[in-house]
């Protein structure tokens, strides 16, 4: 038997149910899914797997904290929350800033032969290592722990004697989602490279798009949090 074939010997109930939840839910366009697709779209794959990556360890430590608790911990502590809350709301202002100022300067040095010293001063950004980059993302979003306790905690049967192993479990599936989304979004950014590359004005609506969508998410999440 495989390995979903098994999920009840985890404590795990209505699995089915979870399943499509977590595909859903993965699904939806988010600043790890964007940031993913456009640094795959512009630099290539490799950044791209090294930015999918540090989603992945982001959220394994994210999960792996729900497992042992964190979550009660951060509930339990409204200050906590809140102050990592800001921070999260803090670092998408920053990169999505910095990625707009990148999509200004793209659409500035397309009217110039030479690289314009905006140009330069605006890919400092770009120089935070996509892993490094993409790891701060994942967690600096607090809201994720409680949306992990939350969404397990309906498919893990109280009464089981280890629900720590059901939210393993879930959270290995999760992940197995997870990946294999960003392993098609990498593989979208990579098809579309040559592309972005031979059309400079697409590159920088890509950036600019993607720089205002997480000022969005920083709004969002600031406005949350007050």
């Amino acid at each position: 038997m495989g390995f979903l074939s098994h999920w009840s010997d985890f404590g795990i109930i209505h699995f089915p149910s979870y399943l499509l939840g977590a595909i859903l839910i993965i699904l939806l366009p988010g600043p790890n899914s964007l940031y993913v697709l456009a640094l795959s779209a512009e630099r290539g794959w490799q950044k791209g797997i090294w930015a999918a990556t540090g989603i992945v360890v982001g959220d394994a430590i994210i999960m792996l904290s729900v497992a042992l608790g964190a979550a009660t911990v951060l509930a339990s502590s409204p200050i906590t929350y809140n102050l990592l809350r800001l921070l999260g709301a803090a670092y998408l202002a920053w990169l999505g800033l910095g990625i707009i100022r990148v999509g200004i300067a793209r659409f500035r040095a397309k009217e110039s032969s030479a690289k314009a010293p905006s140009l330069v001063q605006a890919e400092a950004i770009m120089r935070l290592h996509p892993f490094l980059a993409a790891l701060l993302l994942a967690l600096t979003n607090p809201k994720a722990i409680f949306f992990f306790i939350s969404f397990f905690t309906q498919f893990v049967d109280p009464d089981f004697h280890q629900p720590a192993l059901g939210f393993f479990y879930l959270a290995v599936v999760t992940q197995l989602i997870s990946m294999a989304y960003l392993a098609i979004l990498i593989g979208a950014g990579q098809y579309c490279l040559e592309w972005v590359k031979a059309h400079p004005t697409i590159a920088a609506s890509l950036w600019l798009t993607t720089g205002i969508l997480f000022i969005a998410f920083s709004l969002r999440l600031l406005f949350e949090s007050l």
